[in-house]
């Protein structure tokens, strides 16, 4: 099962356009094996909130679409955001006949279960193991199942419009979360800076995708420098005006 949102905090981790040499991934195209079960219900109720740091997901643009990660993927919250394609295999009583693939978004932590017995230890490490919401699961395999193995790689994330920002926190604690993250999907660092000038600040992983600054920005329209892993790393200058406020999502306009 996935991390609930009353307890995700225990696992706290620590058009200007360039590109870095280095880049953590590449979309190689190869099917690797792994295993997936399914939490919640159908209208994806349990799925919201997790691990990730995002909140409504679908108000947020993820919708069903998603899945929590075992620790092997899960890459203490990195890999939030990131996308994968999913077929279920090798299992004629379970998996649906020409169901094809689904495409989901790593949004949530599927947590180790070191306790007995045996058989729901999926997450534990070194397994890969995806915990779709119970709406895509049942698009390749029947519910009754409960565990199939499937094939898995990485893939390209397709979003709408631009990377969108939530701010958070307080004046002396700003945070933000950076999701609607096209083609890698995941921020592997993030800068910020003040309208007012300077040089750009480094922000930290607090947890998930929500990255933080101590450096008090309140009454500055703020611009932030992201990285995806990539490697490929944009500017959104003045993406939240001079009055942007907590607890208020801005949109950039473009993607990556």
């Amino acid at each position: 099962m996935a991390v609930s949102a009353s307890c995700f905090f225990w696992f706290q981790f620590m058009m200007a356009i360039s590109f870095s040499v280095m880049a953590s991934f590449a979309f190689d195209g190869d099917w690797h094996d792994a295993h997936a079960t399914f939490y919640g219900d159908m209208s994806g109720g349990e799925t919201m909130q997790g691990a990730c740091a995002y909140g409504d997901l679908f108000k947020q643009g993820y919708g069903l679409e998603t899945a929590a990660l075992s620790t092997a993927l899960f890459n203490n919250g990195a890999t939030c955001g990131a996308c994968f394609e999913l077929e279920c295999i090798n299992d004629p009583q379970w998996c649906i006949p020409g169901a094809g693939t689904i495409k989901i978004t790593a949004t949530n932590f599927c947590p180790p279960n070191y306790d007995p017995p045996i058989e729901y230890r999926w997450c534990n490490p070194p397994r890969e193991h995806f915990d779709l919401s119970m709406a895509m699961f049942t698009k390749i395999a029947n519910y009754k199942a409960g565990i199939v193995p499937i094939h898995y790689r990485r893939v390209p994330c397709s979003k709408s419009g631009g990377v969108k920002f939530e701010l958070k926190g307080n004046p002396y604690w700003i945070t933000t979360v950076f999701f609607n993250v096209a083609n890698a999907g995941d921020i592997t660092d993030a800068k910020i800076r003040g309208g007012n000038g300077g040089d750009w600040i480094q922000m930290t992983r607090n947890w998930g995708q929500l990255w933080q600054t101590g450096t008090n920005l309140v009454g500055q329209s703020l611009s932030y420098m992201l990285t995806s892993s990539d490697g490929k790393t944009l500017e959104f200058d003045n993406v939240a005006p001079s009055n942007w406020q907590f607890g208020q999502t801005y949109e950039a306009n473009y993607n990556f």
